[in-house]
């Protein structure tokens, strides 16, 4: 949707209040409140009115190119900062994307396709400028029907006009991301000029621009073959059993629903049902019939892993636009997207942003913004105090925007070596539920108890070395101390030789998928939803056992886990039902842990009494 659109001399004329004309747009347009003198008010006068201001005046692009500032993309909460359109040489139409940074000092970061600079109190991993610029030319080459058909040829770049910090924004490491869309750095407003001079060579007094503000959304053909060979073949997302049956009907009940009606579709399934090798098959087949898709998780571990297993098979970047946050549906248009598919439902939580406090419940937002909501969900796998996604609230959304809801139910499980009696035993242990006795004696689920953290850490070393993908897991009982100095370790056992550190930041949330994953430990946010071959699991004292009876402390939490985050002050008001909800949410996530495994689960407790109790557990049921 655009918000201030000009030609270029126009935008020449009202540069020297150029804030106060984009702020007056945005708020007309965008229904968006940008405080008169605030940082984004000051950061287009600065940004606007002073470095592109001196880009634009040359009579080398022309007095009729379409220039639009703050143009937000279809359905998401990005603003493109700068567009200027026209016509090449040839006689296509073209559209340059400028992406605009007043970052002064850039640092590397461990990150790829990131760099480090200050970004209001301090330090933060930001994406590189030209990354961001490339990721939205392609998102609307993906999905806006008039690039195809015109066509529009989209052309990214970024003005970091006030940093000449090059060996981090031209660090090798980014070369082939310069050459899709190149950084023009301090000093170097000619050489941008030249590039937009080179590209837009006759004016069109914005009219591509228009036209790309009133396009139909629809996927590419480029962007439904790229996905579609990604997983021909690929094992890992074929459907099995029960998993078929689900996608189908799921596929029969996106059909019938009549343009302008809605729907809700709940896929309800415990843990390696397949629901997340479900949501990538209905991602494939609704782009091939042309319909508007995204698929959504709260946790950004399975977006980026599921990203990166389907890009090994190619390198089309373009997959990239199709995996989106829950965060980003707070502000959004109604019905922007035909059908959102949103796994890990069950991590929805109230308030988005990186400050918690935008939106008012994702559940209803996502509604809101799909025709379609297909929420993928366990109940049992809340483990967060901010989770709120359930199948009874989502009913409960559904009830209230009246939207007819079907549930479609997963009962053939596929990770644990399809072995519904462990999963049956892990719920006893942690008497999660009074299971009746679990006979393991016929499963080939490989489960064990270990005295020793070494000996733990040692077997998982070993399947990696026999190329088995192995990790260790553990409950957040350590701080993250590693994280400012990578010098030191985060668990380790006095007495013993373990020492290691939580999933390296330079990972991020795809340590699963990492090539050194195995000498790192992850956590319960970098390990929901995804699975190895085997899982090492360190039972921390956050659960204990004591004369046979499982005992949680959310005091023992580390003060760098925030998913506990509100247990101390909810004791002030109700601590009855304060204490039960932390119960639950850290029996979930043992819970999670333990079902990580394709083959086997080793475990580890640093309880000597909870170690016991766990392998007599183990003992009764074989």
């Amino acid at each position: 949707m655009l918000a201030y659109l000009a030609t270029k001399d126009q935008f020449l004329k009202d540069a020297p209040n150029i804030a106060d004309e984009v702020q007056a747009a945005v708020q007309d347009r965008l229904n968006l409140r940008v405080p008169t003198g605030g940082p984004e008010y000051q950061s287009w006068q600065n940004s606007l009115g002073g470095a592109m201001f001196h880009v634009l005046n040359t009579p080398s692009i022309p007095s009729n190119a379409g220039v639009a500032v703050e143009y937000r993309l279809q359905g998401r909460r990005e603003r493109i900062d700068v567009m200027v359109s026209g016509f090449e040489q040839s006689g296509d139409r073209v559209v340059a994307i400028v992406e605009l940074k007043q970052w002064t000092h850039v640092q590397p970061s461990l990150l790829a396709d990131h760099v480090v600079t200050w970004v209001g109190r301090g330090n933060r991993d930001e994406r590189h400028p030209s990354y961001q610029a490339w990721s939205y030319s392609t998102l609307i080459e993906n999905f806006y029907k008039v690039t195809q058909s015109e066509p529009i040829l989209m052309v990214p770049c970024a003005y970091v006009h006030n940093s000449a910090d090059s060996d981090v924004l031209r660090s090798p490491e980014v070369l082939d991301l310069l050459t899709r869309a190149p950084v023009f750095l301090k000093g170097e407003f000619e050489q941008l000029q030249e590039f937009l001079a080179e590209r837009v060579s006759r004016g069109d007094g914005g009219e591509n621009l228009r036209q790309l503000d009133t396009s139909e959304i629809t996927p590419s053909k480029k962007l439904t073959d790229a996905l579609f060979s990604m997983l021909e073949g690929n094992e890992e997302f074929v459907l099995i059993d029960d998993q078929k049956t689900a996608f189908e009907t799921i596929m029969q009940s996106v059909r019938s629903v009549p343009q302008g009606g809605h729907q809700s579709i709940i896929v309800n399934g415990g843990p390696g049902t397949g629901k997340s090798v479900i949501a990538i098959n209905a991602l494939a087949r609704l782009l091939g019939d042309g319909l508007n898709v995204r698929y959504v998780t709260k946790n950004s571990a399975p977006r980026l892993v599921f990203k990166q297993r389907l890009q090994r098979r190619s390198r089309a970047g373009e997959i990239s636009s199709l995996f989106m946050s829950s965060d980003s549906f707070y502000d959004v248009e109604p019905d922007s997207y035909d059908v959102l598919l949103v796994d890990e439902a069950h991590r929805l939580v109230k308030n988005s942003g990186p400050f918690k406090n935008r939106g008012e419940n994702q559940i209803a937002e996502i509604m809101a913004a799909s025709r379609i909501s297909v929420f993928f969900i366990d109940d049992a796998q809340q483990v967060t105090w901010r989770d709120i996604g359930s199948t009874t609230s989502i009913k409960e959304w559904a009830s209230l925007l009246q939207t007819p809801v079907n549930e479609v139910q997963l009962t053939a499980q596929f990770r644990c070596a399809g072995s519904t009696a462990y999963l049956n035993w892990v719920d006893r242990a942690l008497q999660i539920s009074e299971e009746d006795e679990v006979d393991l004696s016929t499963t080939d689920y490989d489960i064990r108890i270990v005295g020793s953290p070494s000996e733990l850490r040692d077997e998982i070393a070993r399947r990696n070395k026999e190329g088995e993908s192995a990790r260790l897991l553990a409950g957040y009982c350590w701080n993250w101390v590693s994280q400012d100095n990578t010098d030191l370790f985060d668990i380790e056992f006095p007495g013993t030789d373990f020492a290691m550190q939580w999933n390296l930041k330079k990972d991020g949330q795809a340590w699963m998928d990492a090539p050194n994953g195995d000498r790192q430990v992850g956590c319960i946010h970098t390990s929901q939803g995804l699975e190895a071959s085997y899982v090492g699991v360190i039972i921390g004292d956050d659960l204990v056992v004591r004369d046979g009876i499982v005992l949680t402390n959310p005091a023992a939490r580390a003060k760098t886990d925030r998913s506990l985050r509100g247990w101390k002050a909810a004791m002030k008001t109700d601590p009855s039902a304060t204490l039960a909800k932390a119960d639950k949410l850290i029996r979930n996530t043992y819970r999670t842990l333990l079902t990580r495994g394709m083959s086997g689960t080793i475990v580890y407790c640093t309880d000597h009494e909870t170690r016991e109790y766990f392998q007599s557990m183990l003992l009764q049921a074989h």
